[in-house]
């Protein structure tokens, strides 16, 4: 069975402890992108991780894109949302079906 870990600053993750998710708190994207890095080496099926650090490591994100496992999601942060995990669910659903139906 695979785990589920969140990625993102302490105020935006936190409340995911209460789902039983792991919960790894960066202060930015280097510090994001070793947490992946050594997470994705584990039984972790599914990161989310929030749009802000996300955006600081856009190379790491697009190589984990390219593996099966582990799925990176991108979730908005406490600040709010950049509409980047939209946007990628949109491409993804249209990529599958041929157009846009979540529009």
């Amino acid at each position: 069975m695979y785990k589920v870990a969140v990625i993102g600053d302490k105020d935006s993750v936190l409340g995911f402890k209460a789902l039983g998710v792991e919960v790894f708190t960066t202060v930015d994207g280097k510090d994001a992108r070793k947490v992946i890095d050594k997470i994705a080496k584990e039984d972790y099926g599914v990161i989310f991780i929030t749009e802000q650090m996300a955006t600081q490591i856009p190379e790491t994100i697009d190589r984990y894109k390219k593996q099966v496992l582990p799925a990176i999601i991108l979730i908005p942060s406490n600040q709010g949302s950049q509409n980047i995990g939209m946007d990628e669910i949109n491409k993804n659903v249209e990529k599958a079906v041929g157009a846009n139906i979540l529009n």
